[in-house]
């Protein structure tokens, strides 16, 4: 179709819609002449027209017909302002660097509120700084919010962490809209449910803390995989089903507990039909210790669980720094209430030598302990007893046969103590 722009029929025209739809299936139109019939006013701007036009476009021609509309004389006339605003809406579709440009100079020189969400829409990254400046100053309301949608629809290319910051100091704004605005933002983090916690933590407006309570209590939990040594026979020691229990109650999502012997991967009673989505499955390693459990099995368990569904897979327990915080106070509190002068000791199940030697280093200096190798024969226990003259702790989760054998030189294994129990249901709980 050979297409000028004196053939358009007028506004009015009943012949007009069904000529711009064979305007728009046509393969081979010229937009040239009607940019320029465009832009020397000969043509009437319409948004009908528009929008057969911005799917011929290329970059170049994009660029060109956003500079014609930024370089439109003012008006106060509201029809006029209304139509410019759905033109504007239309031109803003194409993402382009050289329509980036423009816009980015145009708000440069005059922020204005509907290019702000347009700027976004380019997904630049180098964008978010005018962006994040223009949502936090003080400024006309009008703008801030506009600059919070441009924010908005480019979430995925903007620095998450700086932006996290920028919405948890927005949810406290005096302006209730915009505070409202970064909740539905934050909530659509992938980080959501730390953002909307940290921000409930902090005093809010009354409407506001209950829409950021309403989107927290709205987003799924995903169910969890505990993976644990367990005992002979496949036996789940009581404190570990306790601590499931007690989580599985706290965040109202499946939790479940896997042993290293079990099966690879048990049906899930928690997954829904074939063809419903399932949230992902977040496997927990509870292992203390980068041993063989923690270098082979537990990948091959991961494995065999991903070919049920999404899986994310968390470093073993003994590699979060908390953990090992944890256990540097649990040492600290029992070496103060020894009086031996040793270091204390951090007593664990004989490891290969290789990886595991290095974690056990850096826990020796973390902890300013000594730690040590504890075979379970009869003979190198009694040697074991003999050796422990100052405060001693077995890096053992649950029971196991050391934690039951020298259970005066011990003490409870890790999850009886108040210490792991809290920082476990906590870390676990906060989990997405």
């Amino acid at each position: 179709m050979t297409a000028l722009p004196s053939q358009l029929p007028p506004e009015g025209s009943l012949e007009r819609w069904p000529w711009l739809q064979r305007l728009r299936r046509s393969a081979d139109v010229a937009t040239g002449p009607w940019l320029e019939a465009l832009e020397q006013g000969a043509l009437p701007a319409a948004t009908d027209l528009v929008a057969v036009l911005v799917e011929k476009l290329d970059g170049a021609g994009s660029a060109r017909l956003l500079r014609w509309w930024l370089n439109l004389p003012e008006s106060r006339e509201p029809a006029v302002l209304a139509l410019r605003l759905e033109l504007l809406d239309l031109l803003g579709r194409r993402r382009d660097p050289a329509c980036a440009a423009l816009l980015r100079a145009a708000v440069a020189e005059r922020p204005s509120v509907p290019l702000l969400p347009l700027l976004g829409h380019q997904r630049d990254s180098q964008d978010f700084a005018r962006l994040e400046q223009m949502a936090r100053q003080a400024g006309p309301s009008p703008l801030r919010r506009a600059a919070l949608e441009g924010l908005a629809v480019g979430l995925s290319v903007w620095p998450q962490a700086a932006l996290q910051q920028l919405l948890l100091e927005l949810c406290s704004d005096l302006d209730g809209m915009l505070a409202s605005q970064a909740v539905d933002l934050l909530a659509r983090l992938p980080s959501a449910r730390e953002g909307l916690e940290q921000a409930l933590s902090h005093p809010l407006d009354p409407a506001t803390e209950a829409r950021a309570r309403r989107r927290l209590a709205s987003l799924p939990r995903c169910p969890l995989l505990l993976v644990v040594h367990g005992r002979a026979g496949g036996v789940i020691p009581e404190e570990l089903q306790t601590l499931a229990r007690n989580l599985e109650r706290r965040r109202r999502a499946p939790v479940r507990l896997q042993t290293l012997s079990g099966d690879a991967a048990p049906p899930d009673p928690a997954a829904p039909g074939e063809n419903s989505p399932r949230l992902p499955l977040t496997l927990v390693p509870l292992l203390l210790l980068p041993g063989n459990h923690v270098r082979h099995d537990i990948p091959a368990i991961a494995a065999a669980w991903r070919r049920h569904g999404p899986l994310r897979r968390l470093p073993f327990l003994g590699a979060w720094p908390s953990w090992q915080e944890a256990l540097a106070d649990e040492l600290a509190e029992l070496a103060a209430s020894h009086s031996s002068g040793q270091p204390p000791l951090l007593l664990h199940h004989p490891l290969a030598p290789g990886v595991a030697d290095r974690y056990l280093a850096h826990l020796e200096r973390r902890c300013s302990a000594s730690c040590q190798a504890a075979p379970y024969t009869a003979t190198d226990l009694e040697d074991l007893t003999l050796a422990i003259r100052g405060a001693a702790l077995p890096l053992a989760l649950a029971a196991n046969r050391l934690t039951e054998s020298l259970p005066a030189a011990l003490g409870a294994p890790l999850l009886q103590r108040p210490r792991f129990q809290a920082l476990l249901l906590d870390q676990l709980e906060a989990l997405p």
